[in-house]
């Protein structure tokens, strides 16, 4: 396990799904910032909204990113590209479908992300919610990782209960043949001053057993 806090453009996929241990976990944050990240050390990065809900014609989510690197909307921001579905209703997106009459074409956020992996170095695809979200009655966030043959980044934290959340994510991608090639802990929600250290140093344990090719990276405090 490389624990180098350092982000090094070659060690990380060139197209990553960024999934996390659950809904409001840092998901966009640690986007934003691992794209921030990337581009000060050299590479062309965009990032991708997997799925919007809760939003009308935009996605907030990708205005978050792109606040934290200090950059206006893209062209392909513009366009779609980035967040090719948008639903209206702030749930997971099998029920968001459902409220707004929608069926989706699971293949329409694929095409995307291969159009914006043919015109930048790195594409950072972020989730909605955890890696078993349904996005339909037969399909879980996890299954559409594997069936595009897709690494992926874990956002976890140190709050009561993510040991717990975190092991079960990776177990999941694991039986699904997802490689973890991160996990990317966010501090911002650190209180407790005897569990937080304490869930860290056992994350980075686990993942050191489990899975040592991954690269554990840490957030600072503050974008």
């Amino acid at each position: 396990m490389d624990t180098n806090t350092s982000i090094k453009p070659d060690l990380i996929p060139p197209v990553l799904f960024v999934t996390g241990t659950g809904t409001d976990v840092g998901k966009s944050w640690a986007t934003g910032w691992l794209a921030r990240e990337l581009v000060r050390a050299g590479s062309n990065v965009i990032t991708q909204k997997f799925i919007q809900t809760g939003n009308c014609g935009r996605s907030e989510d990708i205005e978050v990113h792109r606040s934290i690197m200090g950059i206006p909307l893209q062209p392909r921001d513009l366009d779609g590209t980035t967040a090719p579905i948008i639903l209206s209703y702030p749930a997971s997106p099998h029920l968001a479908a459902r409220i707004d009459g929608i069926e989706i074409d699971w293949e329409v956020p694929a095409a995307s992300s291969r159009k914006l992996a043919c015109e930048y170095d790195h594409v950072l695809i972020e989730g909605a919610g955890g890696a078993l979200v349904p996005l339909n009655d037969r399909l879980l966030t996890a299954d559409w990782i594997a069936r595009h043959d897709l690494p992926a980044a874990v956002v976890t934290g140190g709050m009561l209960g993510s040991i717990n959340h975190t092991l079960l994510t990776l177990e999941a991608l694991e039986a699904r043949g997802v490689k973890v090639a991160l996990v990317i802990y966010n501090p911002h929600f650190d209180t407790d001053e005897v569990i937080c250290p304490d869930t860290r140093a056992y994350l980075r344990r686990y993942l050191s057993r489990h899975h040592p090719g991954a690269i554990w990276l840490e957030m600072p405090e503050n974008l």
